[in-house]
């Protein structure tokens, strides 16, 4: 189950106190959240490009996010922003991303990412 951040003060609270690790493709925060429980949020600005790219790359990080939440130690508030570098990418490339940035984070929890 992948539990969502979406309020603005969640998201703020992860910017400000938590962790950030990017590539070309996106920027991770991540911040200790003390539960049992992961939290995700996804955020895609205007530099992505209009709303049709937009969404479609946060409908791409939230597959990713489903497909490797097990690869996560539990326990975790999670944003991940879109970088202009995401846009036209292939799904297997996001995944590989995101799992290069959770492995550099050290909240990788080991199984296949």
């Amino acid at each position: 189950m992948v539990y969502r951040l979406k309020k603005n003060s969640e998201f703020k609270n992860v910017f400000e106190k938590g962790s950030f690790y990017a590539d070309g493709r996106m920027t991770l925060y991540i911040l200790q959240n003390g539960k049992t429980k992961n939290y995700f949020g996804v955020s895609a600005g205007k530099k992505i490009g209009g709303s049709v790219a937009r969404n479609r790359v946060k409908r791409l990080i939230r597959i990713t996010v489903m497909n490797n939440a097990h690869i996560i130690k539990p326990g975790h508030d999670i944003v991940v922003l879109a970088r202009p570098g995401i846009k036209g990418e292939p799904l297997c490339m996001v995944e590989r991303s995101f799992a290069r940035l959770i492995k550099k984070s050290r909240a990788y929890a080991g199984g296949t990412a």
